[in-house]
């Protein structure tokens, strides 16, 4: 505190915060920092919502964002892990080649799932393609993997199954 009774990093009497806490002034905007008003946390320019107008952002809609979007980040956390293992080969031939490309299917079938829950279709389809070519980059630098085009073929193919289950759910 400085001598003239004032906070040394907010410039407001002391002696005045609790009236202002009491009075509701600084939940309507006055920040004990500047002094005067600021603007309202709650709303921001958000840039996916109407063409970066503002809109209030409250916590139903970030609990919508985070219901929606934590489970796309989560199951994308595990495409990468499993692509980060060195060599999964079982040994198996053919039956090898057949296993890998199913769980490459099926890995991306739940990507495409999780991603038209928050984003349309066509969008959907595109990030989780987008995500797989990612991913098959990521593979080429992994020992014992390979990054390989038709894998994102067989990727985009599973993202196209998410979404149709996703759309046959919904009716």
């Amino acid at each position: 505190m400085a001598a003239n009774g004032r906070s040394s990093d907010s410039g407001l009497p002391l002696h005045r915060l609790p009236g202002l806490l009491a009075s509701g002034a600084l939940a309507e905007g006055i920040s004990p920092h500047s002094g005067g008003t600021v603007p309202d946390l709650h709303r921001v320019p958000f840039p996916f919502a109407g063409c970066g107008r503002e809109t209030t952002i409250g916590p139903m809609a970030l609990r919508r964002v985070a219901s929606t979007w934590l489970p796309v980040v989560a199951w994308a956390g595990v495409i990468f892990a499993i692509s980060s293992i060195p060599s999964l080969g079982t040994g198996l031939g053919v039956w090898d080649l057949i296993l890998r490309k199913l769980a490459h299917v099926t890995e991306y079938a739940v990507l495409g799932f999780l991603l038209v829950r928050a984003v349309p279709l066509a969008p959907a389809f595109v990030l989780g393609v987008l995500y797989a070519a990612g991913d098959e980059l990521h593979q080429h630098f992994v020992t014992g993997r390979e990054g390989a085009p038709r894998d994102v073929a067989v990727d985009a193919l599973g993202v196209l199954l998410g979404l149709w289950a996703a759309r046959r759910l919904a009716r």
